[in-house]
């Protein structure tokens, strides 16, 4: 029996079979590839496909021994579904897409994904991107979160929607792209640095204190 994580498999309830969620930068995916992932999930006799809550498509109810296959077939990396890692990067479609759009929300998230996905900390972390106040992107309860308005990025920090729901703190506003970029690496290093073990980032800044976070943070 595989276990979580190992080849990208989550165990499901009947304890027999698996489910993956291959990788799907910031939920964008071409037409050819969503065919793929509808003729692999035939062809190995899925369960189901869900959508998932970070913007991936999981397919369900697979067999240990077709694993491989299916991964071979797919020609698709697995997302960060299990693990103390960056799970996901959620963006909405900002200005490319949204008429509702004021900051670039689906570039800014597919830096971002291309740089921390699957990033090991120590502990869970989940980064939303909104292109405009609406937040559309959960930004709000999501580890590190930036929304979009006229005046630039405003990063929030600590959010969480899990057992215990916490809501992100506003740690810096009016932030170009750049200055928004930066200020995401100084957090991620002083979370790797402070955290401790399956310590949540909201967690670890209610511990030190939210001034002295902002204030080791933003100075």
């Amino acid at each position: 029996m595989l276990k979580n994580g190992e080849k990208g498999v989550i165990l499901q309830r009947d304890k027999e079979t698996y489910a993956i969620a291959p990788h799907m930068s910031c939920g964008v995916v071409k037409p050819e590839q969503l065919r793929n992932i509808a003729d692999v999930a035939e062809k190995y006799n899925a369960a189901a496909l869900k959508v998932t809550s970070a913007s991936r498509i999981a397919i369900v109810g697979l067999k240990e021994e077709d694993i491989d296959d299916v991964w071979n077939d797919l020609g698709m990396s697995p997302g960060a579904a299990v693990g103390i890692c960056v799970r996901s990067i959620k963006a909405c479609p900002g200005t490319s897409f949204c008429k509702l759009g004021i900051q670039d929300s689906l570039g800014l998230g597919t830096e971002l994904d291309n740089k921390y996905h699957g990033m090991e900390l120590p502990g869970k972390m989940k980064i939303g991107v909104s292109g405009c106040p609406n937040q559309c992107a959960e930004t709000c309860i999501k580890d590190i979160g930036l929304v979009g308005n006229k005046d630039g990025w405003i990063l929030m920090t600590g959010g969480c929607g899990a057992r215990h729901p916490r809501m992100a703190d506003t740690v810096a506003e009016e932030l170009s792209t750049e200055e928004a970029k930066n200020l995401i690496d100084r957090i991620v290093d002083y979370y790797r640095e402070n955290a401790k073990k399956n310590e949540r980032i909201g967690n670890m800044m209610d511990r030190i204190g939210i001034e002295q976070f902002k204030k080791d943070i933003v100075s």
